[in-house]
């Protein structure tokens, strides 16, 4: 059986994730969660989630490869 805390690192509430959006474009996000962090597709940026929390800094992003 998956423990709580795997459970936590493969999923994210849709509710809170229809919340979320991109800090620069102001779209919504996607999670990924083969790299567990949220997409901004419009900026090409992917956002770390730490400890459960998403991190919606630019600086802490991650460029999207073409």
């Amino acid at each position: 059986m998956d423990s709580p805390k795997n459970k936590d690192r493969t999923e994210i509430d849709p509710k809170f994730l229809e919340m979320l959006v991109c800090p620069l474009t102001h779209t919504n996000l996607e999670f990924d969660p083969d790299n567990h962090e949220l997409v901004s597709n419009a900026a090409k940026l992917a956002y770390p989630i730490r400890d459960g929390i998403p991190i919606l800094l630019p600086s802490e992003a991650r460029p999207l490869e073409d």
